[in-house]
């Protein structure tokens, strides 16, 4: 089994572009250079000068510590099933930040307890289609090109127009959006 421990004296990938600048304008210290040499190609030529090269293996070894934290439990003893338990937290605290931003719930702004009793009842569908978007979202892989939120935005371009003594029609949906569309198992309404 791997040690699960990352080596020590990992630098930071902050210090790289940093790096690169002084292996090709010559300035490096040996330190750097040390470094350097084990993340960077150096070479010259008479016509263009210095020219570095990242090495990406070495980098991607590198970066492949990036990233993790520890998850302390006194209950769950499975790893992945700590993971997912604190990812559907995170995923709770930013449905709570839905609420305050795009739903407009920092403040009430109600008068009466009906009002709101209706409006916590609107939120809390609204929070019930999100939760039905990222998990729509999870099982066709739209999380590798969209945020929930650009998706959301995506969507938001869509038009309705409502005429007097007509019925309501639909803006242009473009292919991206069919196919979100799609994704989500909804037939897009008629277009113009």
């Amino acid at each position: 089994m791997k040690n699960a421990l990352p080596p020590k004296k990992r630098r930071s990938s902050k210090r790289w572009p940093t790096l690169k600048t002084v292996l090709r304008d010559g300035t490096a210290s040996e330190d750097q250079l040390k470094v350097g040499m084990k993340y960077f190609t150096v070479s010259e030529t008479l016509k263009r000068g210095r020219k570095v090269e990242p090495k990406m293996e070495a980098i991607r070894e590198h970066m492949k510590w990036f990233g993790f934290f520890p998850l302390l439990s006194n209950d769950i003893k499975n790893g992945r099933t700590a993971l997912a338990y604190y990812r559907n937290k995170d995923l709770s605290e930013k449905a709570f930040g839905n609420l305050k931003e795009r739903l407009d719930m920092r403040r009430t702004a109600v008068f009466s307890s009906e009002n709101l009793e209706g409006k916590l009842f609107v939120q809390f569908v609204a929070l019930i289609f999100l939760s039905c978007i990222h998990k729509a979202m999870k099982a066709h892989e739209l999380y590798r090109n969209y945020s929930m939120q650009t998706l959301l935005d995506e969507l938001d371009l869509i038009e309705r127009f409502d005429y007097p003594a007509r019925k309501w029609q639909c803006g242009e949906v473009t292919r991206k959006q069919a196919d979100l569309y799609a994704a989500f198992s909804v037939t897009p309404s008629n277009m113009l």
